[in-house]
């Protein structure tokens, strides 16, 4: 048992069905709203020395990835940093998580200027003023979604969808930022083909102050994480460029800089929402609702697997809405959980969520130390590193896995990652969703139907595959397994199948359904039962169903498939059925028939004697 904060997890307040929250005291009730009240008392002399820790050391981290994603988001550096101050502090109050980290994101950034940058012009105040209206948008839907327990939603978006997503927001982040990297503005081309065409055209006009200052910053970057990996390389390597450019006086070559930061402390604003608004950004917002809360959950379930956690999601989900809700209000765009920080959080060795409000505490501590140095990180050095982080986003192994395992997760990949290049970045999450739930569909509607029959030599006579056990079939009664729903989406797969092995096996007109592996019946499926009963009758045969399960047998009752089959063609256990069977077989077919399918057949004409008993196979 898996315990939590002094209980079992299966008993925490906020785990128990809503019927039982209503017998909750007052104080148990308390801690479902504030969940932080949980682990709160947990905090110690021990505990908080190594969440300030890992607090300093994420701050560290932060600071680089702050400007980078703002810079993604099409946002000035600023609201990169108030995202990493405000949201991680109100996602660690109220989420379920103790190590995982909230703040600004690769995907999210992207998806931000995807939806935005069209209808306005990206780091002016109209621009600023509609991210935090689809933060707060985002924010709502995130909160809705965990308060109706409806995270589930979350796992229609498959991890094939997120890896194309993933892999074609990298190469989209990559390309933006090769005018930043070379110091020259690069018009927007139709294909890979003019821009590798474009950029062969401007190369002889490329500064060497400029490369040096990005070149430089890609191999620190890439050099510290691969021989000091606990090192924070990002900074470092900012700090590498910043100082290269200042020893090369390269803004007087036209090196670009950062804008400088107004201020340090996230200042107070209210997000514009109107109708118009809503009407205009729904879609975009849940779809990063559905990306930011796809992240953050993943995250944390990875998280509690290596901490021993027991989680609650919709308690995550809730946590991370209220974040983006109370963060648009201070000026941060929208955040999720982010996995480089959350990771360096438990290594740091963080013990409660206080690690993470403590590493907001830290970032605004060094921002305000360092705000006027800034300004002096030149552009080529960020771009290097956003371009660093977007090839780091696609996951090479993975997509290999992907397109050498599995057929349909190979198309979900391809349609998501060609949508998001070729079409829209917030569309490709709803494309690859519908695609995921089509070949989901597809499966279901194509229900197994393999023949098996009852092996006589064998003690409970299982059933079990003619062909793989060698067995023999009685020429009189066919038996199927159902291995799928019969709902309305299978009826007409399930009919053609049906009419193919009635002229295959005309001879078999007693059929029997062995439907524990049915899931469920609904109405149409339930109607083309008592529709095959009756073509059976009319064929001089009989349609019988066996299955233990009792909400399948709920189901029958319900949609009166008992009442009319006839509750003598429905059984409950096999042994039953094939007792009933048999006395239905022509006798004198039964006289010739060399086939021992059933033990009664041992008696008739032709029977070999059983000389050895076999034993079920496992």
């Amino acid at each position: 048992m898996t315990w939590r904060f002094g209980r079992p997890a299966d008993e925490a307040p906020h785990l128990l069905p809503s019927a039982d929250k209503q017998k909750l005291t007052a104080r148990e009730r308390l801690r479902v709203m504030m969940p932080f009240l949980e682990w709160l008392p947990r905090v110690n002399k021990s505990t908080f020395r190594a969440d300030v820790f890992a607090g300093i050391t994420n701050a560290a981290i932060v600071l680089p990835q702050g400007i980078a994603f703002a810079a993604i988001a099409g946002l000035p550096p600023q609201y990169g940093l108030y995202t990493a101050m405000v949201t991680p502090v109100i996602a660690a109050l109220f989420g379920s998580s103790w190590h995982l980290v909230s703040g600004p994101t690769t995907a999210i950034s992207v998806v931000i200027f995807a939806t935005l940058s069209e209808s306005f012009t990206p780091g002016s105040p109209e621009y600023i003023s509609a991210v935090l209206s689809i933060t707060l948008l985002a924010g709502f839907f995130q909160l809705c979604l965990g308060l109706v327990n409806l995270g589930q939603l979350v796992s229609l978006v498959s991890h094939s969808v997120m890896v194309g997503f993933t892999a074609g927001a990298a190469i989209l982040i990559f390309l933006s930022q090769l005018p930043g990297f070379i110091g020259k503005s690069l018009p927007r081309p139709d294909d890979l083909v003019e821009l590798g065409q474009e950029l062969w055209r401007v190369l002889p006009e490329l500064d060497p102050h400029v490369l040096a200052v990005s070149v430089t910053t890609l191999i620190v970057a890439v050099g510290i994480k691969r021989f000091r990996p606990m090192w924070p390389n990002y900074l470092i390597a900012l700090i590498a460029g910043s100082g290269l450019a200042y020893v090369l006086n390269a803004g007087a070559h036209g090196v670009v800089f950062v804008e400088a930061i107004e201020s340090g402390i996230p200042p107070v604003a209210v997000p514009q929402m109107s109708f118009d608004i809503v009407r205009t950004m729904s879609q975009g917002a849940f779809a990063l609702a559905l990306i930011g809360l796809l992240e953050a959950v993943s995250i944390a379930r990875a998280m509690s697997l290596q901490s021993h956690q027991s989680l609650n999601s919709n308690q995550e989900i809730i946590g991370q809405g209220l974040s983006n809700i109370g963060g648009s209000f201070f000026s941060a765009y929208m955040g999720s959980g982010s996995f480089t920080r959350s990771s360096l959080n438990l290594e740091a060795g963080a013990k409660t969520p206080l690690a993470a409000i403590l590493a907001a505490v830290f970032l605004l501590i060094i921002l305000l130390a360092v705000s006027p140095l800034i300004a002096f990180i030149p552009i080529p050095a960020m771009s290097g590193l956003i371009m660093l982080v977007a090839w780091k986003l696609i996951d090479i192994k993975e997509i290999r896995h992907i397109l050498t395992t599995s057929p349909s997760e190979t198309s979900i990949f391809l349609v998501t990652f060609i949508v998001v290049l070729l079409v829209d970045l917030e569309f490709a999450i709803y494309a690859g969703v519908i695609v995921s739930l089509s070949l989901f569909l597809r499966q279901t509607m194509r229900p197994g139907l393999p023949v098996n029959v009852p092996n006589a030599s064998v003690e409970g006579r299982p059933f079990m595959s003619p062909i793989h056990w060698r067995l023999p079939e009685c020429p009189q009664a066919l038996f199927l397994r159902v291995q799928g729903p019969m709902y309305f989406g299978a009826v007409e797969y399930l009919e053609k199948e049906f009419r193919r092995l009635e002229k295959q096996r005309p001879d078999q007109k007693h059929l029997c359904l062995l439907i524990d592996g049915a899931v469920g019946i609904d109405l149409a499926g339930a109607e083309w039962l008592i529709e095959e009963s009756r073509n059976r009758k009319e064929l001089g045969g009989s349609l019988c169903l066996v299955g233990r399960y009792p909400p399948l047998r709920r189901q029958l009752d319900q949609f009166h498939v008992t009442k009319l089959i006839g509750k003598a063609n429905i059984f409950r256990r096999k042994r039953e059925m094939l007792e009933t069977m048999v006395t239905r077989l022509d006798p004198s077919i039964c006289a010739t028939c060399k086939a021992r399918v059933f033990l009664e057949c041992k008696g008739l004409p032709g029977a070999e004697p059983d000389e050895n008993r076999e034993t079920a196979p496992p």
